[in-house]
């Protein structure tokens, strides 16, 4: 296995904090990118340098607000510069968000989106040059089986923006293989143990419409849908899986990568569906005679 220098972003817990950990076990440099490093999110650094000693691993916590244009450029401009590339970006950083649809403002969404999707495009901005300069590298997406697969109610405003990181992940995959750059999209089903996601999630801002919805002819769901996802997952769910599943795909030679992983203990569907989904966009390169940019391929 030859050793990767690795950024992943909203590493400061949940899948990001996993992954960044055992990338970092398996002998890759990884740069565990979060916001507030030296502010509420000390306690993560410290928790990442603690495990890197007791490890052996190299583990570095680097501050990358993602919201920031100046914070995502100055934080990958430093991890080139102490180690003179970047040879995986890991998208992770995300927010969720719990509640009837109409009850968020339109600002709440903007929000998400920004934190979900237009991170993605300020990492991207800001490290993909140097990859395409040396042409190669990795992009990894944590996307979601809600993009596909079931999608249970009072969860719009996250289902939403996960649907467009996914789109903008298939779409920056064919623009970006000539450059030798390769795209894995991994897509967790909804893990309700071992991660912030549920414990963290936002709720809306008008609480007087929010609470429309609590009474009357919905009264109820909000319960049943948190209880009925609970129950989907299998006793033994391990979100520690969407880790193994990257540290494998990373560990893969150039050209082997699958394009789409699923890690879904409750089975949601969304294999399914992604499966017909991208065959049929394998389908619509091949009729327009670009099929070659299905595949990476290696830059002389």
């Amino acid at each position: 296995m030859s050793k990767q220098v690795i950024v992943v972003t909203g590493a400061s817990s949940g899948f990001g904090a996993l992954t960044a950990r055992a990338l970092a076990q398996a002998g890759h440099t990884v740069y565990a990118g979060m916001r507030a490093t030296e502010g509420r999110n000390a306690p993560a650094v410290a928790d990442a340098a603690a495990f890197a000693k007791q490890h052996e691993a190299d583990l570095r916590s680097i501050e990358l607000d993602v919201a920031s244009d100046a914070s995502v450029e100055t934080g990958i401009a430093k991890i080139v510069a102490d180690e003179g590339r970047l040879d995986v970006i890991m998208h992770n950083a995300g927010h969720m968000s719990f509640g009837p649809a109409e009850a968020f403002t339109p600002e709440q969404f903007a929000e998400l989106y920004d934190i979900n999707v237009l991170s993605t495009q300020r990492v991207n901005r800001a490290a993909l040059p140097h990859m395409r300069k040396r042409g190669k590298g990795l992009v990894v997406w944590i996307s979601s089986s809600s993009t596909r697969g079931g999608t249970p109610p009072y969860l719009s405003p996250y289902f939403a923006a996960k649907a467009a990181m996914d789109s903008l992940a298939v779409s920056y995959a064919a623009e970006l293989t000539r450059w030798g750059i390769e795209t894995a999209i991994v897509v967790p089903g909804a893990f309700t143990r071992g991660t912030n996601h549920f414990a963290h999630s936002g709720s809306p801002d008008d609480k007087e419409r929010a609470a429309e919805y609590s009474e009357g002819p919905y009264k109820g769901v909000a319960e049943q849908a948190l209880k009925g996802l609970a129950a989907l997952e299998p006793a033994d769910a391990d979100a520690g899986a969407v880790a193994v599943a990257v540290v494998d795909i990373v560990g893969m030679p150039f050209g082997t990568r699958p394009f789409r992983t699923h890690v879904d203990p409750s089975q949601d569907g969304a294999e399914v569906v992604n499966g017909v989904a991208d065959r049929v966009r394998a389908e619509m390169y091949r009729n327009i005679g670009l099929q070659d940019l299905l595949k990476a391929h290696t830059v002389a």
